[in-house]
C-alpha cells in the first residue's frame, strides 16, 4: 500500500503529516511511502532524511497524488488535489467535515474514501490517535509564551534590593487539553492562575495543577458529548461573562480556549470587558479561527484595543512545527495501524473508531454530520 505525503498549502502552516522516524517504522512494517520534495522543510525535516528513512521523494506533486493509495495530510486537501487521486484512494487528515462541505463533495465526486482525524471518538483505546489533544497541548503551551512575551512585566514574584515585584495574574477560559497545559505552563513561570470552565468536573484537574477555579453554576442548556461542549445557551454565556469579567479586570494575561465543534466560537470577552482591563494587559484568543472568544480579536493579527494587546494567532501548533509534526505523525501511525495492514484497509464498518471517523466511503457520504445535502 502506497502512503503519500504532500507539502501543506494552507497559509501559515509549517507542519508535515509524517516525520522520517515514523516513515521508517511504516516501511519496516511493509508500507511504501512517497513524499513530495520540500514537504518537511518548514518542520526542519530535509528531503535527505526521508530518503534515508526509505521513502521515495518526488518533486512532482501531481505524480505523488496520482500514485497514492492513502493521502496523508495535516489540513483538509483541496478539491483540486482530491481530483487528482485515483478512484478508491483514501484521504486521512483533519477534515472538519461539517464546515468543509466542498472537500466532502470532492471526495464523493472522485469516488474516494475519507477519514477525519478530528472525528476520532474520545475513548481510552483511541488516545494514541488523538491528534486534537496532541496539538492542543502544544497550543496551550505556546499561548502562554506568546502572552508572556507581549506582557510588559514578569510572571513570578521577585524580591530585589530595590523592592518586591508582584507576580502576574493569568486568567484562563477553558480547562480542556489546551487550557490545562496553559495552567501548567503559567504556574511553572510563577504566575497566579485562575480558571473558568462550564464543566464542574474540571475543577479537580485545575486545582491539581495549582490553579484557582472560578465556578459558574451550570444549567440544563449545557450539552457535553465525548468530553466536548456541544452547546450552551446565550443566557448562560452572559452569566459566565459577568462573573469572569471581574477576574479579567484584575488580570495581566487572559487566555481563551473555548470552542464548540462545527460552530462559531462562543463570545466570552466583550468590548466592555476589554475596556475594564488594565492598560498593558494581554489577551491570547485561541479560538480566533472560529470567530474568536473575544469580540475585538482579529484573525492572525496582534492588535491593541483600549490599551490591551490582543493576539489572534490562528495556528499555534504550527509555531512549534518540529514537535507538532512529531506528535501528529505518531497519531497518524497509530490510526493507520488500527485501520489497515500493509496490504489494505480492514473496513470494520461497525467498529467504533472506524465508524466515528469515516466521513466518506468509496464516494458515499456516510457520517451523520455530512449525510444530508452532500451531492456529487
Amino acid at each position: 500500500m502506497i502512503l503519500a505525503v504532500t507539502k501543506e498549502t494552507k497559509d501559515r502552516e509549517r507542519r508535515v503529516a509524517l516525520t522520517p522516524e515514523v516513515v521508517q517504522t511504516l516501511i519496516k512494517a511493509g508500507y511504501e511511502v512517497r513524499v513530495q520534495s520540500g514537504a518537511g522543510l518548514n518542520a526542519y525535516y530535509e528531503d535527505s532524511a526521508y530518503e534515508k528513512a526509505g521513502a521515495q521523494v518526488q518533486a512532482d506533486r501531481q505524480q505523488v497524488l496520482q500514485s497514492a493509495d492513502v493521502l496523508l495530510n495535516v489540513n483538509p486537501p483541496s478539491p483540486d488535489d482530491i481530483a487528482k487521486l485515483k478512484k478508491g484512494a483514501v484521504v486521512i487528515s483533519f477534515l472538519y467535515a461539517a464546515i468543509n462541505p466542498a472537500v466532502v463533495e470532492a471526495c464523493v465526486r472522485q469516488g474516494v474514501s475519507a477519514f477525519s482525524i478530528d472525528a476520532i471518538p474520545r475513548i481510552s483505546r483511541a488516545q494514541k490517535m488523538d491528534a486534537l489533544s496532541s496539538q492542543a497541548n502544544l497550543a496551550g503551551y505556546k499561548a502562554v509564551l506568546l502572552g508572556a512575551t507581549a506582557l510588559g512585566k514578569i510572571f513570578p514574584l521577585l524580591m530585589t534590593a530595590a523592592g518586591t515585584l508582584k507576580p502576574s495574574k493569568v486568567v484562563i477560559m477553558g480547562a480542556g487539553v489546551a487550557g490545562l497545559q496553559a495552567i501548567a505552563t503559567a504556574k511553572r513561570l510563577g504566575a497566579i492562575v485562575e480558571v473558568s470552565d462550564i464543566r464542574p468536573e474540571t475543577k479537580e484537574q485545575v486545582e491539581s495543577l495549582g490553579g484557582k477555579f472560578i465556578e459558574v453554576k451550570g444549567d440544563d442548556s449545557i450539552k457535553i458529548e465525548g468530553g466536548y461542549v456541544k452547546g450552551v445557551s446565550e443566557e448562560f454565556l452572559k452569566k459566565q461573562q459577568a462573573l469572569v469579567a471581574k477576574h479579567m479586570a484584575e488580570a495581566d494575561l487572559v487566555i481563551t480556549t473555548a470552542l464548540i465543534p462545527g460552530k462559531k466560537a462562543p463570545v466570552l470577552v466583550t468590548e466592555e470587558t476589554v475596556r475594564a482591563m488594565r492598560m498593558g494587559s494581554v489577551i491570547v484568543d485561541m479560538a480566533v479561527e472560529q470567530g474568536g472568544n473575544c469580540t475585538l480579536s482579529e484573525l492572525n493579527q496582534t492588535v491593541v484595543k483600549h490599551g490591551v494587546t490582543i493576539i489572534g494567532e490562528s495556528n499555534l501548533p504550527s509555531l512549534l512545527p518540529l514537535n507538532a509534526s512529531d506528535l501528529y505523525a505518531r497519531n497518524v501511525l497509530a490510526f493507520l495501524q488500527h485501520l489497515t495492514t500493509k496490504d489494505g484497509f480492514k473496513w470494520e464498518m461497525d467498529e467504533e473508531i472506524t465508524k466515528g471517523s469515516l466521513i466518506v466511503h468509496e464516494g458515499v457520504a456516510v457520517h451523520p454530520s455530512v449525510k444530508s445535502g452532500v451531492t456529487a
